[in-house]
Order: structure tokens, then sequence, then C-alpha cells
């Protein structure tokens, strides 16, 4: 997905998804981060109507926690398609904008962030470190990784990470949704 396109996208009817498999691969690329296992998941069980893009994102969520109990390989693949924090490279026009509060001038503290994300994903082996960001600073985000590593729990790490997701294509919806 490229910068214009992203900018001058617009998610369409909400009641059009279940209609065309390649539009919801679209939606799915532009609320979440471009995850052929998440629609893959996702185009298997959609049902035909959603009231609007925040039950989406619910239900999008709620198919991902009952993936708990179930395709663990899945769902981590899942996760792992969000850019990790501070990255050099983000190829989501979406999480660019997102992260942009996180740019690191300091290369001590790009070193610390850097530090945070090993740790995080040596703590939970196949995880990425998933937040919303938007009106949280560096420092808010950096102190939440560290609670979250000391925390150790990786099944609260994965309902956290959901929760996030969730958060962040609901914020997404409301931005790319016609007014």
């Amino acid at each position: 997905m490229n910068r214009s396109m992203a900018s001058s996208y617009t998610l369409p009817p909400v009641a059009t998804l279940a209609s065309s498999p390649q539009q919801l691969q679209e939606v799915l690329d532009h609320l979440f981060e471009p995850s052929p296992a998440l629609y893959s998941l996702v185009a298997s069980q959609l049902p035909r109507h959603f009231a609007d893009y925040a039950a989406f994102a619910d239900w999008v969520a709620g198919l991902l926690r009952s993936g708990l109990r179930g395709d663990d390989e899945t769902l981590l693949s899942i996760l792992r398609a969000h850019p990790r924090l501070g990255a050099k490279r983000v190829d989501s026009v979406h999480s660019q904008a997102e992260q942009k509060s996180l740019a690191v001038a300091d290369p001590d503290e790009a070193g610390r962030l850097l530090e945070l994300n090993d740790e995080y994903e040596r703590t939970f082996p196949g995880m990425r470190y998933v937040v919303f960001v938007a009106g949280r600073s560096r420092p808010v985000i950096m102190q939440n990784m560290k609670e979250r590593i000391a925390r150790g729990d990786i099944e609260a790490e994965k309902k956290e990470a959901i929760e996030a997701m969730r958060d962040i294509a609901k914020d997404r919806a409301a931005k790319l949704t016609p007014q």
C-alpha cells in the first residue's frame, strides 16, 4: 500500500464486506496490518452484517481471543504483522503516521527502544509488542513496555495485544470513514 493510496482511501460501506474478498482484504490491510493469516481467519468466519466498523473491529478481536484456545501460531503470525516500535523502516503508512510521535532524535534513547523491543521478544518468543500509541508519549510507551516485560505473562500479553489491535483498528476506521 503506497502513501497516496492510504491518504486518499476511504472505507467502503461496512455492509459490503462479505460480498467481495478483494475488498475485505483491502479493509483488513488498512484497519489492521497486512496479514494473510488474518485475512484467512476472518474470511472463513465472516458473518453477513455489522452495524459499523467499530462492531467489525470488536468482532475481529473476539475471533482472535477465541483463537487463544486454538491455533497459537496463527495468532502469533497476525501479531507479528505489526511493526516494531521505533523501527527505522515501517511499511504500513498508517503505522508510520501513528509512530511519528515515537521518532527518537537522541541516539541513546533510540538504542534503549531497540533494546526494549529485543527484551520483549526474548521474554515473549514469537510475539511483537503491540500497543495503541495515539496520544501517548515515548516515555509512557517505554514504561508500558517495561511493565509488560516485568509481568512476564504471555497469555496476558496476547490478550493485551489483541485489545491494542482492536483499538488501533477503531481509530483508523474513524479516520477512514467518509463523513
